[in-house]
């Protein structure tokens, strides 16, 4: 079959609902020393076998991960097994070391909620596993067919029905238990859905506590996990749980498994440093909330081979005051054309831009107009885009109820931002107050998207990366028009299959391995490199962790790409880094780690943190660059406009 050179198979207007499931499919596993060719343990049956079922780690194709897919029988228990291949990676940039990462070791089926059945009218049937936890398994992609007889054999042995709202997804034990149907429905904020909460370990041993015995860190998920909600797991897991995820302990730290263990950039040694890092986290101690009571027994902490305020003296350069009206305007010629942009973004690197002329200058960053435009050209273009934007605003207005009841994905589309849009940034003026006609833009703006990017459609976060342009714009259709090109470069972290988070989170994982491997050797130690607790830092673009005036600076600094088109990245890295001291030195875990950077938020210096993550980035250089695969969110996008195949599933 021809392979095109980007197949990200995501199918497209379920997402809106099953990023509600989880599809936050950061579940990879850590694979030692078993090679794929073991056989089971003494009990246990293989009653299913499939070769060349595939990851894809990012959209790229070429990058894909070939295995073998197992069904193993141990009394009543059913388990799932994915060994990669050994040596037969088509991209060199994949060691032996990254393809163990994914390996999916001995998952007992009590732990999964459902199964997702994929079906392209182009491409490959693909599955999304999903756990109890919401949690979902990155895609399996079956190239040689056999996904009918996979989901046949786990019928046989376990219970397996099809959903009534949707025929392509099966969920797996589900008795519908009245109780926590009940409680789930109220939606409680700040608390995590009924389905992730703590259930008892398993006490007997199992075919997957054999398998833990050959493996630093199995992958095995200790829980019952039997789906209890009445929803369709396509509906069940948001954004929040993003949020409440340091109300989750003990399991979320078994039911998120090590993503990057053991990964190692080949032939880069190391900077040094003689001394730790003078950076005191205690500094910032007496303005956390929530600290605890007492600190563990003092560690000792391995030095910082990149002193983070030392980096920052040499090469992180000052913060400059916004641009501001008077210097803006010896940017433009008498015409208005931008006579040097790589100096305005330069400036505004160093700076930001002052609100009152951010929504001009925000037009440029964004890419809605051109830098070489006129006054004219702009004023022009301005009225052309309005009239685009109704167009597309009415094929939904002109929805009638009829139709309505014959459009599913719409009303699903339509219920969700209805849901978002009155609980996004309320407690601003700008949002508050019943009937408020910015959450009604809001609204009508959200919708339009999902209909001019019906492919990616919508789902719970693009409310927050909408929120500060119409905040800045305050018209209907620049910040629509905004809102796109926005989308353009972040849109793949909405990705049904998550590929454009794996892709990030991968490279931040080298990047803290580059810049302070004694942290990264503490994470892997600790089950924690995954990295997940930096997810809703660049799902969102770090909207949740600062105060909004300074959300919106560090957003315009980012869209310059001066220093790098992934400086988000680097500022993950720094911000690690003024905490390493703190980290190690209190020996956090997986929950005491992802709960303390929730309570970051609001508590982070943003001036600091730019000038670090510039210094990080000059620092790390090539070596830096070379830990970010080519594709990464938010490189611009591919001109085919390839990166939102998501075809619809044919219901079979």
């Amino acid at each position: 079959m021809h392979e095109p050179e980007t197949h990200d198979l995501s199918d497209d207007a379920d997402y809106a609902a099953s990023i509600q499931q989880g599809t936050v499919s950061m579940i990879r596993s850590d694979s030692h020393r078993r090679s794929s060719s073991s056989e089971p343990p003494e009990g246990a049956e293989i009653v299913y076998t499939k070769d060349n079922v595939t990851i894809h780690p990012t959209q790229f194709a070429s990058e894909r991960i070939g295995g073998r897919l197992k069904l193993i029988k141990q009394g009543n228990a059913l388990f799932m097994t994915w060994i990669p291949y050994k040596g037969q990676s088509s991209n060199a940039r994949l060691s032996e070391k990254d393809k163990s990462l994914y390996t999916i070791r001995a998952v007992p089926f009590a732990d999964i909620r459902s199964i997702r059945r994929h079906t392209p009218t182009l491409g490959w049937q693909y599955i999304i596993v999903v756990m109890s936890s919401g949690l979902a398994f990155p895609p399996l992609y079956f190239y040689n067919g056999g996904v009918r007889e996979f989901l046949a054999t786990i019928k046989q042995h376990v219970v397996l029905v099809r959903s009534a709202e949707d025929a392509n997804v099966f969920l797996v034990n589900d008795f519908q238990n009245p109780l926590q149907r009940t409680l789930s429905s109220l939606e409680l904020p700040r608390a995590v859905p009924v389905a992730n909460a703590l259930s008892p370990k398993k006490e007997s041993p199992t075919f997957a506590d054999q398998d833990k015995g050959e493996s630093d860190r199995s992958s095995t998920y200790q829980q019952n996990g039997r789906r209890a909600k009445h929803h369709d797991p396509a509906r069940d897991l948001s954004i929040q749980v993003l949020e409440k995820f340091s109300l989750v302990t003990r399991f979320a730290r078994e039911t998120t498994s090590q993503l990057f263990r053991e990964s190692q950039l080949d032939g880069f040694t190391p900077i040094d440093g003689g001394k730790d890092s003078h950076m005191s986290p205690d500094h910032h101690h007496s303005t956390m909330p929530n600290e605890p009571a007492t600190v563990p027994d003092e560690v000792s902490v391995a030095s910082d081979p990149v002193e983070v305020d030392k980096l920052s003296l040499v090469w992180g350069k000052p913060r400059q005051p916004p641009l501001g009206q008077e210097e803006w305007a010896t940017f433009l010629d008498a015409e208005g054309r931008v006579m040097d942009s790589k100096a305005l973004l330069k400036r505004i690197f160093y700076g930001g831009v002052e609100h009152d002329l951010r929504k001009e200058v925000w037009a440029f960053l964004l890419g809605y107009h051109a830098y070489d435009s006129t006054y004219a050209e702009r004023e022009y273009r301005i009225s052309v885009k309005k009239s685009e934007y109704e167009t597309i605003k009415r094929q939904w207005q002109t929805i009638s109820p009829e139709q309505a009841k014959r459009f599913t994905k719409f009303r699903e589309r339509k219920g969700l931002i209805d849901k978002d849009v009155v609980r996004t940034d309320r407690s601003l003026s700008f949002y508050d107050g019943d009937e408020n006609p910015y959450v009604c833009l809001m609204r009508d703006i959200l919708l339009t998207y999902s209909f001019y990017n019906f492919d990616l459609g919508y789902c719970q976060g693009m409310s927050d990366l909408l929120s500060p342009i119409l905040y800045v714009m305050r018209d209907e259709s620049q910040s629509f028009w905004c809102f796109v090109y926005l989308m353009e470069r972040l849109g793949p972290n909405f990705n049904r299959d998550q590929s454009g988070m794996h892709s990030q989170l991968f490279a931040l994982s080298k990047l803290v391995e580059l810049l302070d491997t004694p942290l990264h050797n503490y994470f892997m130690q600790n089950d924690c490199l995954n990295y997940f607790f930096c997810f809703r830092w660049i799902l969102i673009q770090f909207k949740r962790e600062f105060e909004y005036d300074k959300t919106m600076r560090m957003w315009e600094v980012l869209w310059t790409h001066y220093s790098s088109e992934h400086l988000h990245l680097y500022v993950c890295v720094a911000i690690l880094k003024r905490y390493r001291n703190k980290i190690i030195g209190e020996r956090m875990d997986f929950d005491t780690l992802l709960k303390f950077i929730n309570e970051l938020s609001g508590h982070i210096d943003l001036d600091s943190t730019l000038r670090e993550a510039e210094a990080l980035c000059i620092c790390a250089g090539e070596n830096g660059a070379a830990c970010i695969p080519p594709g990464t969110p938010p490189s611009l996008p591919i001109e085919d406009g390839s990166i939102y195949p998501q075809q619809d599933d044919e219901i079979l």
